[in-house]
C-alpha cells in the first residue's frame, strides 16, 4: 500500500511540474531578437560543443588517411557526403563505422561513432586542430576491446558520461534490461537554454502574458546579471566541474547546484595535496579554493558570457581590479600596481609577465589540452617538499628546484605576509597518515575562514580514523552553512553509537540539500530498523527512495552497480549483491573489485564448485588479481 501511495505522490509531482515547467523552443527560436548576443554565441565552444558532420563542423583530414596505434589500425574515409572509420582493433576485428557527429572545436576535435544502435562512443583517435594531425588520447595504454576503458567500453560511451554537458535539454533513456539507450535532446550543443531555462514562457511575456510565480520577471527558470553571483556560479558549474549526477544530469537551469549533483572533493588523484589541479577536475573545485571566489568575483568578472573571449587581454583580465585605481565592486582590494616588474620581477611582455603564469598554472589534458587552475594562488614554493605539490616558478625554470625558487622569492618579498601556514600542509599530512594529523584535521574543519571545499576534505580524510570522541568534537559542522561540509559530517556518523548516529542524522536526512540528505542516508542504512521510531522510519525511508532514484538513474555505471551490491550485502541479500556484482563484470569485465565477492557470493550460495567455476571466468578476464589468486589457492580442490 505504501508504495501505491508512493507512486501516485510521484505522478502527481511530476504532473505538477510538467504543468509548471515552460517548453523548450530552441536557440533558432531566440537569434531572431537577440541577435549580438546571438552572433557572439555561434563562434562560442558552447555552440561548437557537439555538432553535426558538416564541411563547416569537420576539421579533420578524412581523405584517406590512415592512423596505427599498439596494433590498431584506422583508415578515414570520405565518399561524396559520407565520412566514415575503418577500424582493425588489436585482436585482429575490423569494422567499419559511419561517422555520427562531431566533439568540440579546438584545440582538438573529437568524433563519435553509433557502435550499436542508439549508444553513442567517443573514438580515442582525435584530431589536433594545430598540427593538423591524427594523435591518440592515450598512447601509454594499451587497450584491446574487452578493456572497460577501451573506446568502445562503458567509460568512452557518450550517452553516460558526456552527452548531459554538450547537449541542451538532454534525456539518457537508457534500458537497464536491455543495455540500450534511447537518447534524446533538444539540441546538440550548448544552446541559449541550457543556461537560461526553456524559452516558452519568456516568448509569451514579449506578447505580454505574465510569466508563472516560479519563474522570473522574463518567464525564465534561471535569472542572469540581477547580482546573484553565486547562482550563477553555480550554474555554470553544473558542467564545468568535476561531479556526480544525484538526478539525469540536466537539471532545470536555476537548480542549486548541490541539490543536483555530488561535488568532488579534493581527493588523491584528482587534486595535489595543497589542491592544485591533477586529473581532470575543470574548474569549480578549484575556484571555491580562491579568495576571489570568497570576496564575490564570479565567471562573468572575467568571462564573456556568449563568446568564447575574456573581459579583456593579457594581464588587462586581471588589471580591470587588481591596480591603484582597484575596482569598486570589490573594496578590499589592495590598491597597488600588479603590472610591472617590481611586482613579477620578469622583463614586461614576456611569459614570466604574465599574471596567469604565476597564479593559474597550466596542465595539459588530453594530450594537448591546456587549462588553467582556477584557485589564483600565490606561489609557495617553500611548501613543496611537505606538500608533495607543484608550484609555479619550476614550471618554466625546469632546471632549478623548489628550494631556489623560494629563496627568490623571498629576496623579492621580504616582509611578505603570504609565507604562514597554508592549509595544503595539513591535508598532505592527513594523506600521508590521518592518525597523526587527526587534530591539526579537525581544527581545519573548524576554521571557518577557509574555503569549504578544504573543510570538507578535512573531514573526507578523518573518515578512517573517526572514533565517537572525534565524532562527537565535530557535531556542532552538521549545521555549517556549506552544504559539502554538512555532507562529509553524515559521512563521519559511521564511527559514531548507534543513539548518537540517529540523533545527528536525522537534521541532515531533512537537509535542503539533495547531496546532504544523501550522504545521510548512506549512514542511515546500516542503523537497526528497531532502533528508529515510527516517524524517524519514515524519514528514514524518504532518504532511502531518493538515494535509490539518485542510483537509478547510473545503471550504466558499472561503479554504480558496485554500491548495489555493498548495499545488499548490508542488507543482508545475497542473491541481490550476486546481480549487483555480475551486472558490474557485464557492463567492465576488468572490474577487479566485483570478482572476488562473486566467488564468495557463489561459494556461500552454491558451494565450492560454483565458486570455482567464478573463478575461472574471473581469472579468465583479469589473470593477475591478488585476490582472485589467494581465492584460488583456498579453493583447490
Amino acid at each position: 500500500m505504501l508504495s501505491r501511495a508512493l507512486g501516485l505522490t510521484l505522478f502527481l509531482f511530476a504532473s505538477t511540474t510538467a504543468a509548471q515547467t515552460p517548453d523548450y523552443v530552441g536557440s533558432e527560436g531566440c537569434t531572431a531578437c537577440h541577435e549580438d548576443a546571438a552572433a557572439d554565441w555561434s563562434r562560442s565552444h558552447h555552440a561548437l560543443a557537439w555538432t553535426e558532420p558538416g564541411t563547416d563542423t569537420m576539421l579533420a583530414d578524412f581523405d584517406g588517411t590512415t592512423f596505427a596505434h599498439d596494433g590498431m589500425e584506422v583508415t578515414f574515409t570520405r565518399e561524396g557526403d559520407e565520412v566514415s572509420a575503418r577500424v582493425t582493433e588489436n585482436d585482429g576485428t575490423t569494422t567499419t563505422y559511419p561517422l555520427h557527429s562531431v566533439v568540440g572545436i579546438a584545440p582538438l576535435q573529437q568524433y563519435l561513432f553509433e557502435t550499436e544502435p542508439g549508444r553513442l562512443q567517443s573514438f580515442d583517435v582525435t584530431w589536433d586542430v594545430e598540427t593538423q594531425t591524427w594523435y591518440h588520447l592515450y598512447p601509454d595504454q594499451h587497450l584491446p576491446p574487452d578493456d572497460g576503458l577501451h573506446w568502445t567500453g562503458p567509460y568512452k560511451n557518450w550517452n553516460a558520461r558526456c552527452a548531459e554537458c554538450h547537449a541542451t535539454g538532454y534525456e539518457k533513456n537508457y534500458g537497464p534490461q536491455t543495455r540500450r539507450y534511447r537518447s534524446t535532446q533538444v539540441e546538440i550543443g550548448v544552446g541559449c537554454e541550457a543556461c537560461h531555462g526553456p524559452g516558452s514562457a519568456h516568448i509569451e511575456w514579449t506578447t505580454g502574458k505574465a510569466p508563472a510565480d516560479h519563474l522570473d520577471e522574463y518567464g525564465f527558470t534561471m535569472s542572469w546579471g540581477k547580482g546573484d553571483t553565486e547562482a550563477e556560479i553555480q550554474q555554470c558549474a553544473t558542467c564545468h566541474s568535476r561531479r556526480e549526477a544525484m538526478l539525469d544530469g540536466n537539471p532545470m537551469p536555476g537548480t542549486a547546484f548541490h541539490d543536483a549533483y555530488t561535488l568532488a572533493l579534493l581527493r588523491p588523484g584528482q587534486y595535489h595535496a595543497d589542491g592544485q589541479i591533477l586529473d581532470e577536475v575543470y574548474v569549480y573545485g578549484s575556484f571555491l579554493q580562491s579568495k576571489m571566489y570568497a570576496q564575490g568575483v564570479g565567471c562573468m568578472n572575467c568571462h564573456e558570457p556568449h563568446s568564447p573571449d575574456l573581459k579583456a587581454t593579457g594581464n588587462a583580465i586581471c588589471t580591470q581590479c587588481h591596480s591603484e585605481a582597484g575596482n569598486p565592486d570589490f573594496p578590499t582590494l589592495a590598491l597597488q600596481e600588479y603590472d610591472t616588474p617590481d611586482h613579477h620581477h620578469h622583463p614586461a611582455d614576456s611569459d614570466g609577465a604574465q599574471c596567469r603564469t604565476c597564479h593559474m598554472i597550466e596542465r595539459t589534458y588530453m594530450g594537448i589540452d591546456g587549462r588553467r587552475d582556477h584557485s589564483f594562488r600565490i606561489p609557495r614554493p617553500d611548501l613543496a617538499a611537505e606538500t608533495g605539490s607543484p608550484e609555479a616558478c619550476t614550471d618554466c625554470h625546469t632546471g632549478e628546484t623548489p628550494e631556489w625558487a623560494a629563496e627568490r622569492i623571498a629576496e623579492w618579498f621580504p616582509d611578505s605576509r603570504n609565507r604562514g601556514p597554508h592549509y595544503g600542509q595539513v591535508l598532505a599530512a592527513g594523506r600521508e597518515n590521518p592518525q597523526l594529523a587527526t587534530t591539526d584535521l579537525r581544527l581545519l574543519a573548524a576554521d571557518t575562514d577557509q574555503p569549504g571545499i578544504v573543510r570538507a576534505t578535512a573531514l573526507f580524510l578523518l573518515q578512517p580514523v573517526a572514533d565517537p570522541a572525534l565524532v562527537e568534537a565535530a557535531a556542532d559542522l552538521a549545521a555549517d552553512p556549506d552544504p559539502l561540509v554538512r555532507g562529509q559530517v553524515a559521512a563521519l556518523q559511521a564511527a559514531a553509537p548507534v543513539p548518537e548516529r540517529i540523533a545527528r542524522l536525522m537534521p541532515l536526512l531533512q537537509d535542503p540539500m539533495r547531496s546532504v540528505r544523501e550522504a545521510a542516508a548512506k549512514q542511515i542504512l546500516t542503523v537497526p530498523q528497531q532502533a528508529l521510531s515510527p516517524s524517524q522510519r519514515a524519514i528514514a525511508a524518504e532518504a532511502m527512495t531518493e538515494w535509490q532514484r539518485a542510483l537509478a538513474n547510473r545503471l550504466d555505471f558499472p561503479e554504480t552497480h558496485l554500491v548495489l551490491g555493498g548495499m545488499a550485502l548490508t542488507m543482508r541479500n545475497a542473491q541481490a549483491a550476486q546481480r549487483a556484482f555480475r551486472e558490474v563484470v557485464t557492463l567492465d569485465p576488468q572490474r577487479a573489485e566485483a570478482w572476488p565477492m562473486l566467488v564468495r557470493l557463489a561459494e556461500v550460495t552454491e558451494g565450492p564448485d560454483a565458486a570455482r567455476r567464478v573463478l575461472r571466468e574471473g581469472l579468465a578476464r583479469i589473470p593477475d588479481h591478488p585476490g582472485l589468486a589467494d581465492l584460488a589457492t583456498r579453493l583447490q580442490p
